[in-house]
């Protein structure tokens, strides 16, 4: 969190409005930290991301044939970038950016340690948002070696009725396909200094095809389990959605599912309408520049019958047939270290939320088929304290809590909590502690942190090398 501040500081200073917003971030930072008040007892070290070749990103090689064909003809749909009208060569299959928008390309921010991934080491956002022309002014928040970070206002202008809804760092205009169009970036530094700005992290998306099928009743009963059979104060609950089902995707397990996580993501940080949210969030005269919805079921006669759905059941298909990341070797190859990490990971308490695994039910398709999910996480949203709220409420997630992450692949991530604030795998674990305060209850977390503390600092190195191993 310091670092990017000081990073965001360096690249702002002239302005005294930006001051304001600086001085206002480092408020918050500081409020965070003075409100956790573990035994700071840890001695760990992170040992680094994981070194060796991507552990994930490429498909189930127990696909068919068929499938496998179809892997790569999507796989060219989430890598490709957008433009506002007619895309480049004439090809109509990619209008639709903006009139607002985060990013032109899912792999600009999902993309490491491969296409799919989280937030790479190097921010993409630079290499987006002036193209052909466009005159976005980057967001002090963003930097070049930070996270690609989507940016929330909890209240609305006021500061008292509830937002919660993305404001996309970039507008369309100046750019030269996006006609008369003349609307201008969130004022984030005002937002900032009125401390109504939150970030969320990019998430990975490997394995997500078995997460999406966990049955309901399983996660349901996991939860249940806990609540009633530990003493450390965790229990968490489904993020239920209209129908009665489990939340899965989202830092708050907002969607069910990954064709309505991809339609909502399509619309929301691209702006392309499509035929799940086949309406413009910003419908500004002049601004709307295609028929809507801007991707949807290709009926035309010329195209092969591969091109016939619309990009969001591609989006779907793509991370529904990524395998799940593979574990990697413990840190300096030091396998007992890792053994005896996971059994402090699961004797602290950590396993409680993070769930080793589930099974998922028969599928269609084969090798999510009654397979082990090793995933690490209960699907669950659990209150995470006044020091992680971000204040937004999303279904029955409220402002302090967050689904738990998954774990696999972690060892390989760079950036970690939903904002993205730290590096240091050590802190992301001390940063789960939190008290209470008038607003929110204490961080669930709290005896876990406690007892990770008081290990020993081998046990806890340990537990660190383990999380790396993942």
């Amino acid at each position: 969190m310091f670092n990017r501040v000081k990073a965001s500081w360096a690249l702002n200073s002239k302005s005294a409005a930006k001051i304001a917003g600086f001085i206002a971030l480092l408020a918050l930072a500081l409020l965070r930290v003075s409100t956790v008040t573990t035994v700071n007892a840890q001695s760990a070290n992170d040992p680094g991301v994981r070194g060796g070749p991507p552990g994930a990103g490429n498909w189930f090689t127990t696909l068919t044939k068929e499938q496998q064909g179809e892997f790569q003809i999507i796989f060219s749909n989430f890598v490709e970038q957008n433009e506002v009208t007619t895309g480049e060569g004439g090809d109509v299959l990619r209008t639709g950016l903006g009139p607002r928008f985060d990013s032109n390309t899912c792999n600009s921010c999902h993309n490491f340690p491969a296409i799919g991934g989280s937030s790479p080491p190097v921010n993409q956002l630079f290499s987006v948002y002036q193209l052909n022309g466009a005159k976005n002014i980057m967001p002090f928040f963003e930097t070049p070696n930070g996270p690609t970070l989507v940016a929330r206002f909890p209240f609305q202008s006021d500061l008292s009725t509830p937002d919660g809804h993305v404001h996309q760092l970039f507008v369309i205009t100046g750019r030269g396909d996006a006609g008369s169009c003349n609307i201008q970036q969130p004022d984030f530094i005002t937002a900032a200094a009125q401390n109504n700005l939150i970030f969320r992290n990019t998430t990975p998306t490997f394995g997500s095809g078995m997460l999406e099928l966990i049955k309901n009743s399983d996660l349901i009963n996991n939860g249940t389990t806990v609540c009633n059979t530990n003493s450390l104060g965790i229990c968490g609950h489904p993020n239920l959605q209209a129908d009665g089902s489990v939340g899965r995707f989202g830092w708050k397990a907002q969607d069910r599912s990954l064709v309505i996580f991809s339609g909502e993501a399509y619309n929301v940080e691209e702006g392309v309408t499509n035929e799940l949210f086949p309406n413009e969030l910003d419908e500004t005269p002049g601004c709307v520049l295609n028929p809507l919805p801007e991707d949807s079921v290709h009926f035309d006669p010329t195209l092969p019958p591969k091109m016939f759905p619309g990009d969001p059941e591609r989006f779907a298909l793509f991370m529904r047939f990524l395998a799940p990341p593979a574990p990697g070797t413990c840190p300096g190859g030091n396998n007992a270290s890792c053994i005896n990490g996971q059994i402090q990971f699961n004797n602290v308490g950590c396993a409680l939320c993070h769930t080793p695994s589930f099974t998922t039910p028969p599928s269609v398709i084969g090798p999510l088929s009654s397979a082990k999910a090793n995933m690490f996480s209960d699907v669950l949203v659990h209150h995470m304290g006044p020091c992680n709220a971000d204040n937004v409420t999303q279904g029955s997630a409220l402002g302090d809590e967050f689904r738990t992450a998954p774990l696999w692949g972690i060892g390989q991530r760079i950036f970690f909590m939903s904002d993205g604030r730290t590096t240091d795998i050590v802190q992301a674990v001390e940063d789960h502690f939190c008290v209470g305060n008038s607003q929110y209850p204490a961080s669930e977390a709290n005896q876990v942190i406690t007892n990770f503390n008081a290990l020993s600092p081998q046990n806890q190195q340990d537990l660190i090398n383990f999380l790396r191993s993942l």
